[in-house]
């Protein structure tokens, strides 16, 4: 039965592969069910209500994915997603923000979500992964895997911000950078074996490592669920729609829909998913994430979307929607096992620094992974070259996969009409590349 459902032998995977790559997935995310009530607690948020509730719309939305479009890809609040919710939004208006309350913001993110599952439904999200052209594609797949590898370093503490050069060395005498290049050792020793579950076992030796040093306190394994009370059904959608805040909707739409767009072309690359440069029920994929934000902002939190971190159950052989409901399964224990969990996403503090050294690993490993991209790159051609360059480096050097897109578009759309072969551009794609360049101009 689990065979026919998710079409396991047509994909060349199995039980114990999706099995293994669902929890990779969810060892690589799992991060975000501690990080999200950090940062939505600075606009008043309860922490534990937003832990309960980025758990609960997780695993509803990744859930959802495996079964109706069958894929193992996670959705989970999108990391800058949130810090714009946060800072913008909800931020107070002497540090720049619109000095919303975070009902106010949640209120205009659902707005956002609304948006989004329309354009699903409708098919035009659908539309512009097909009008991507194929090396821009491969693009966003290389440009996420040097953004996750930049993340990845930076949480090992391997790099750390310099004034004059924006990054230089960390310290790597320092045990929690010891311990996270341990770890990015182990997974590529094992991964060189053929070991399947290396991205799963290196996280948990490193994690094991962390707390026999201190780096991680142990604080033991059960805890009772946080109540969702202080958030559920809080958002505000009557003051969200004052034309002051249209702006702040569009940009969640706009994070929103390029992010999605990034990550599934990115992931689903890498697993081999694309038929022709096209992905196959792409709008059930996309239509999941819309719900989810929906269901997120109802529950109290911030944008849900595909999750890049996705790369890394695939990176373990998942190939089907299985995958997705073990880690919607592990997003809801993480509920019961909050302390356990926590371990995986905990921060510990260097030199004014925030490092996540027993995730580190796999982000660093799986961004190795996507690079290979590159490879397919239509490096002969020069406007496609040129924009495709331009889509890779721009994602870590900005921080943003939504940046990386919108100059390979923009790039793309002006040097096609350039060499006078506008006409091989697909219409939506001017569209969005003017659209991008209108966002530039109005919003900064």
């Amino acid at each position: 039965m689990i065979d026919r459902l998710f079409q396991l032998r047509a994909r060349g995977t199995d039980l114990r592969t999706e099995v293994v790559g669902g929890a990779s997935t969810f060892a690589a995310l799992s991060y975000i069910v501690f990080v999200q009530p950090a940062v939505l607690a600075t606009t008043g948020m309860e922490p534990g209500a937003v832990l309960a509730a980025t758990c609960l719309a997780s695993a509803f939305a990744t859930a959802l994915m495996g079964l109706w479009a069958n894929y193992p890809i996670a959705v989970a609040p999108a990391m800058g997603h949130n810090f714009y919710f946060a800072l913008v939004v909800a931020g107070p208006v002497a540090a720049g923000g619109l000095g919303c309350s975070w009902q106010v913001a949640l209120g205009a993110n659902c707005i956002a979500g609304v948006l989004f599952l329309v354009l699903s439904l409708v098919g035009l999200r659908e539309r512009l992964i097909d009008a991507i052209p194929a090396s821009l594609k491969h693009a966003i797949a290389a440009g996420i895997g040097l953004l996750l590898a930049l993340v990845g370093l930076e949480w090992a503490g391997v790099v750390r911000a310099a004034p004059g050069t924006l990054v230089r060395l960390g310290d790597l005498h320092h045990p929690a950078v010891l311990v996270a290049m341990g770890g990015t050792l182990l997974v590529g020793v094992l991964r060189a074996r053929r070991y399947r579950g290396a991205i799963l076992a290196g996280t948990l030796a490193t994690g094991g490592a962390a707390v026999a040093l201190g780096l991680v306190p142990y604080h033991g394994l059960l805890a009772a669920p946080p109540s969702l009370a202080p958030t559920f059904a809080r958002l505000d959608l009557g003051a969200a729609l004052a034309p002051r805040l249209l702006p702040a909707v569009f940009v969640l739409f706009f994070l929103g829909l390029f992010d999605t767009v990034g990550t599934l072309v990115g992931v689903a690359e890498q697993a081999g998913f694309l038929q022709d440069g096209r992905l196959p029920r792409a709008r059930e994929a996309m239509a999941t994430d819309a719900l989810g934000t929906i269901v997120g902002t109802v529950l109290g939190t911030s944008t849900v979307t595909a999750y890049v971190e996705s790369a890394a159950g695939v990176a373990e052989g998942a190939r089907t929607g299985l995958a997705s409901l073990v880690t919607a399964v592990l997003l809801l224990t993480a509920l019961f096992f909050a302390p356990l969990a926590g371990m995986a996403g905990a921060a510990v503090p260097v030199g004014g620094a925030t490092l996540h050294p027993v995730v580190a690993p796999a982000l660093i490993t799986v961004g190795s992974f996507m690079l290979r991209a590159v490879t397919r790159l239509e490096l002969d051609d020069p406007p496609v070259a040129v924009a495709s360059f331009l889509t890779v480096v721009t994602m870590p050097f900005t921080f943003s996969i939504s940046e990386g897109i919108a100059f390979g578009f923009i790039s793309y759309a002006a040097l096609m009409l350039a060499a006078g072969r506008g006409r091989e551009v697909h219409p939506l794609l001017y569209l969005f590349a003017a659209l991008f360049l209108a966002r530039y101009a109005l919003l900064g």
